[in-house]
């Protein structure tokens, strides 16, 4: 017959040769229960762990019923909380001789002693830093103390329950690591990865929608870091809880996949993009900042849009990149027309590359002009591109282009390198054109270097920043931290560069802009202009915008002046500055120099921008 502690050594053998395999924990635990029960017969062993809570959470009583151990499932420990719950409470083992009789048990007395359980010592299970991470426990149907040999089992029990339970933890950290996303505790690439296989493989129908936060860059830029994972986590947060029942990842720094099973149909992942669109309407703070999320969805329908999970996370990519370049903040399901376009705005990047390389992006220029006396009192400086074979095109035709920030950020360099040459070459020949007017974008104002890079430009050239008036549209109030948008316009006025608001009154709030950003001129929307002889309602609203113009400062040019009639219908408003096809469409540098020659302002009369010089009246 086996003696006692070679039996003991041969279970600590055994139970090490499981966990070194890889066996499941409760698995092991439940063999070492029975395993200690054989040598000490009479014995009920039972373990427990702790989670984070610090409540007690059976992991194996082979012996003992299943409602008793559902009763401990939950509970927290405690003073008083029979043996296991005193036991992990305090860190040291609790030994209970009658359970009858010890307060510990008081609450729990009608649980065990109908079951026969009449003494328990419990001893807690620590890891190697200390931490209580469960309790093993020996009952006993006799009212009594541990002997010796069952003090040696619990000895060896406990030390194989810390190695075992701090085995799975590392196990359970590494598949965390390999399979969900530390920041958001969203599953990450590797899971969706494989989800998306075994979806594909086994035929299913199913949904893929591919999320982009928006401007996380810029949070990251002006908040820091901090900021933006905030701005992540409270986004995948937002998400796992508005799309239940569906598989939300987190796949790289501000995407997301959500795999949609058992969609077979587009409105159900409608419906689910809606609920995630409407799920980022609070703001959050962060710092005493408060942040405002937003995303942009483009989703693909397994066998409608993609055979296969290559196909379909290709397409629902395109529908992403149309939807951030034409519908951002919104929702778009792939079609096929999307593979076109997409093809179509690549050719247009990459001819829009080659020209800025070979300096083929050029300013055409467009008078603003005096309406009541026809003078020229400024420029419009606009973007054309000279292709290979010579024509001219619009910024309209390649104005897909220049929604990539890197290459905005470009043309605006050269085209205030082509103006500040012209102008150089203008002043030299004595032609006075007092200002001209440069559109920038929001790619200028991130880069955070637009004054020092106008700056650098024009003293190159030798021309005064006063000669430079930059241009804005209500994109780059939106594209921008406010301060940060507000402050470069301040540092533009500061170097004596006016700023002009374009196209006003296109946008959601334009009257808000004006409380909030330094603007010395208001361009009116060819719309209003347009419809001037048609009704009382455009000039009702021309009027409007003159009046509180005048009031605040500001000088106002009607912008797409086309017949004679709108332009003395404008001067009887009041209005005195305009363009348009009725004086001269956008012409090449060497025919506005014809122009200034015939119908520029005197040299001595006062100009466009206020704050430089006497009201143009």
């Amino acid at each position: 017959m086996t003696r006692p502690s070679g039996r003991l050594q041969a279970l600590q053998n055994d139970i090490l040769e499981d966990i070194a395999r890889g066996e499941p924990l409760a698995a092991c635990m439940e063999r070492l229960c029975h395993r200690a029960e054989a040598i000490s017969p009479g014995v009920i062993c039972s373990v427990v762990t702790v989670d984070d809570q610090q409540r007690l959470q059976p992991l194996a009583s082979p012996s003992l019923p299943a409602h008793y151990v559902s009763c401990i499932k939950g509970l927290p420990a405690g003073p008083q909380v029979g043996s296991c719950g005193t036991a992990v409470h305090r860190g040291e083992p609790v030994e209970v001789v009658d359970i009858a009789t010890d307060p510990l048990w008081a609450p729990y007395i009608s649980l065990a002693l109908p079951l026969g359980l009449r003494a328990c010592w419990s001893t807690p299970i620590k890891a190697r830093d200390g931490r209580v991470v469960g309790a093993f426990a020996f009952y006993f149907t006799k009212p009594r103390r541990a002997r010796e040999l069952e003090r040696q089992i619990v000895a060896t029990c406990v030390h194989l329950c810390a190695i075992a339970i701090e085995h799975d933890e590392v196990r359970t950290r590494n598949h965390r690591l390999a399979y969900f996303d530390t920041l958001t505790g969203l599953p990450n690439r590797s899971q969706f990865n494989g989800a998306i296989a075994e979806m594909s493989a086994a035929g299913r129908s199913y949904g893929l929608m591919l999320i982009d936060i928006d401007h996380l860059k810029l949070v990251n830029d002006t908040l820091g870091h901090a900021a933006g994972d905030t701005l992540i986590a409270q986004v995948g947060a937002r998400l796992d809880a508005a799309l239940t029942g569906c598989l939300t990842c987190r796949i790289g720094g501000d995407e997301f996949a959500v795999l949609i099973s058992d969609c077979e149909g587009p409105v159900r992942m409608r419906a689910l993009a809606t609920a995630a669109l409407a799920a980022m309407a609070p703001p959050l703070e962060h710092d005493g900042h408060t942040l405002q999320p937003g995303i942009t969805i483009g989703g693909a329908l397994a066998g409608a849009d993609g055979l296969d999970s290559v196909t379909l996370r290709q397409n629902a990519d395109l529908a992403l990149y149309h939807a951030k370049e034409t519908r951002r903040g919104r929702y778009v399901r792939f079609r096929r027309q999307l593979r076109s376009a997409m093809m179509q705005r690549l050719h247009v990047r990459q001819d829009v590359n080659g020209a800025l390389g070979d300096e083929r992006i050029i300013p055409y220029y467009q008078p603003v002009i005096r309406l009541d006396t026809a003078e020229v009192v400024g420029l419009e400086a606009l973007a054309r591109m000279r292709r290979d074979d010579g024509r001219i095109v619009t910024a309209g035709e390649f104005q897909d282009a220049l929604r990539d920030p890197k290459i905005a950020h470009r043309t605006t360099t050269q085209m205030l390198t082509a103006v500040a040459a012209d102008m150089a070459e203008w002043r030299a020949s004595g032609l006075n054109f007092q200002h001209v007017a440069v559109n920038v974008t929001s790619a200028d104002f991130q880069k955070g270097d637009l004054v020092q890079r106008a700056a650098r430009i024009l003293e190159k050239a030798a021309v005064p920043m006063r000669h430079l008036v930059v241009e804005v549209t209500e994109q780059v109030f939106m594209g921008g931290r406010k301060d940060g948008v507000a402050r470069t316009m301040e540092a533009l006025r500061a170097c004596g560069s006016p700023v002009a608001l374009d196209d006003f009154g296109t946008g959601f709030a334009s009257l808000t802009h004006l409380l909030d950003f330094p603007i010395d001129i208001i361009k009116i929307d060819r719309s209003f202009v347009g419809s001037i002889d048609s009704g009382t309602r455009s000039e009702i609203i021309i009027e409007a915008l003159l009046t509180m113009t005048h009031r605040l400062g500001m000088k106002i040019v009607a912008e797409g002046i086309e017949t004679q009639a709108q332009a003395e219908r404008l001067a009887e408003m009041g209005c005195l500055l305009g363009q348009g096809y009725l004086y001269s469409p956008a012409v090449p540098a060497s025919v506005i120099r014809e122009w200034l020659l015939r119908f520029a302002r005197p040299a001595q009369a006062p100009a466009l921008a206020p704050g430089l010089v006497a009201d143009a009246a």
